[in-house]
């Protein structure tokens, strides 16, 4: 089996993969979310996923001992993992994944940076730069639904990916994600108090709670459409727009934009990679 780690600032997302396809849709992807309905996983490669928070100080026993027990509550065991494949954005703790791989996995992992095939051409200044999460979420958007098309990574910062028609990655946007823009207000407003983020029940609200939602609330979902709307006239062309990220069902359902949600994108995305880049590796002599 194939084990996936999509590493980011606040979060961490670990799935684990069928290598046979056995009951795989389209390229052995998860099926997507429709931005008004549920996700049926009956039929996928994905044989688990856990999302973890991601402790830059944690240690490699820490990770080994949490990662192997979500593998037994899940009836899995560490042998079950035959691959990893891992992009990770928090640099300072790419050395403990590692080892947390050799020791625990006996798994030599691939990581995603510069020189791995991609299959898709990267028309940026310099595709170096291009965070490797950033990378899948644009080879599973072109992959499952063609293109052209957009990906919203909903996560510290949302992350906005274009793809063209032919599968090429044009650019983007970044901008800071919801909880840290809350989490600016709150820093700096010494009598507005932490709340919980959600659709208001209107527009106008009647109480400090119900501004706050409402400024938050509907001014995200006016920054993210207002950057889509832009990428379209720019395009020239309506693209599909896929969700995805800790904020994409919260987000996505007031916004004019937005058609798919897909909580799985980014870990095909590394599946995929994956497969483009499948030789045999040989397991790690256990210490």
């Amino acid at each position: 089996m194939l084990l996936a780690l999509d590493v980011g600032n606040t979060n961490m997302k670990l799935g684990l993969y069928r290598l046979d396809g056995a009951g795989a849709g389209r390229d052995g992807a998860h099926p997507p979310v429709e931005k008004t309905g549920g996700s049926d996983a009956s039929h996928t490669a994905l044989a688990a996923h856990w999302r973890l928070t991601t402790h830059r100080a944690q240690t490699v026993d820490e990770y080994g001992a949490l990662f192997i027990n979500l593998f037994q509550m899940s009836g899995f065991s560490a042998a079950d993992v035959t691959h990893i494949i891992i992009s990770s954005v928090v640099p300072p703790i790419d050395s403990t994944l590692r080892q947390v791989c050799e020791i625990y996995f006996h798994v030599d992992p691939l990581f995603v940076e510069p020189g791995i095939k991609t299959g898709m051409a990267v028309l940026v200044d310099n595709p170096t730069e291009l965070g490797a999460d950033r990378l899948a979420d644009a080879i599973a958007a072109f992959e499952r639904y063609g293109g052209p098309c957009v990906v919203v990574n909903f996560g510290t910062a949302t992350k906005f990916e274009v793809v063209s028609a032919h599968g090429e990655y044009l650019g983007g946007a970044i901008a800071p994600g919801l909880g840290v823009s809350a989490d600016a207000l709150f820093a700096r407003a010494a009598k507005l108090g932490r709340i919980d983020i959600k659709r208001p029940a209107k527009v106008i609200g009647t109480n400090t709670v119900a501004h706050l939602q409402t400024g938050l609330y509907y001014g995200y979902i006016g920054l993210v459409d207002g950057i889509l709307e832009r990428i379209f006239a720019e395009l020239g062309v309506r693209p599909r727009v896929i969700a995805t990220g800790v904020q994409a069902q919260l987000v996505a359902a007031d916004s004019h934009c937005i058609d798919q949600i897909d909580d799985m994108l980014t870990l095909d995305g590394l599946r995929i990679l994956f497969e483009r880049n499948r030789v045999p590796r040989a397991r790690v002599r256990a210490h």
